[in-house]
């Protein structure tokens, strides 16, 4: 396949699945090992074009990230306040993620793992669903500090690629009190900054496998990848209004042992 190509579709589902609850490291090793792309080479890849959901992100929430540099009276969300909470949230991966950083990349990154991973985190969106919740945090100004660092210890199962971070930081937010869009929105925002973290650090210790022929194609992902992230957030949003995360775990619950299947 002509590697435009490759770039466009892997950019695609980086983009649509990164910050929904299927995972998107799950589906890109899926994806990588169907046109055949893989290795140290495609894994720096796909951590390029999270920049480009990232950026989706920031842009579409543009105003809650300003906030967070020009502190608003109104909102409880934003200035130091706003960035304590985002640095308590992504204390506990980070910390974990340095330990173990080289034990995920070298046991947890394949089709078996992964398949396990969307079962699992399958059907716990669908026991988080089935408990009673009494939600009491219906706005992002409501967040505390307690609750920030509760929803970055969730975040720590994403680790396990297959899982999604997004799961577990929506299913962290509402089993701490979050209303199910409010855990949503924050998770979008708190990806940001571990996001950057992580892609920052394999991006350092991967840089020179890219040479200048190479940039077009980094390029191609990383504008599909913004695209496809940016409609993604705002569908998934307006679907939450209507809808629950169940949906989310029968898709997991169906791809997990087809992966099992096709690619072990």
């Amino acid at each position: 396949m002509d590697n435009l190509l490759v770039a466009a579709v892997l950019g695609i589902v980086e983009g649509l699945t990164e910050f929904l609850p299927v995972s998107s490291t799950g589906h890109l090793i899926i994806t990588g090992h169907w046109l055949g792309f893989t290795g140290t080479k495609a894994a720096t890849f796909e951590v390029v074009i999270q920049l480009g959901a990232i950026l989706a992100v920031v842009v579409l929430y543009r105003r809650r990230f300003w906030g967070l540099l020009r502190p608003r009276a109104e909102e409880a969300f934003s200035g130091v306040r706003g960035l304590w909470l985002l640095f308590l949230t992504s204390l506990p991966a980070s910390l974990l993620g340095l330990a173990v950083h080289d034990a995920i990349k070298t046991h947890l990154f394949g089709p078996v793992t992964v398949a396990w991973a969307l079962g699992v985190g399958a059907l716990a969106i669908l026991l988080v669903e089935a408990l009673p919740r009494r939600p009491r945090v219906d706005s992002l100004d409501s967040l505390t500090p307690w609750l920030a660092l509760g929803i970055g210890c969730f975040q720590c199962l994403a680790l396990w690629p297959g899982f999604s971070r997004s799961a577990a930081t929506i299913m962290g937010g509402m089993l701490l009190g979050a209303r199910r869009k409010v855990a949503a929105e924050y998770s979008f925002i708190a990806a940001v900054p571990i996001m950057v973290a992580a892609t920052g650090f394999d991006m350092l210790g991967n840089y020179g496998l890219f040479s200048a022929e190479d940039f077009l194609f980094l390029g191609v992902g990383f504008v599909v990848s913004f695209l496809a992230a940016w409609a993604a957030v705002k569908v998934f949003i307006r679907l939450l209004a209507v809808t629950t995360l169940r949906p989310f775990a029968w898709y997991r619950l169906v791809i997990a042992p087809l992966v099992l299947v096709l690619l072990s």
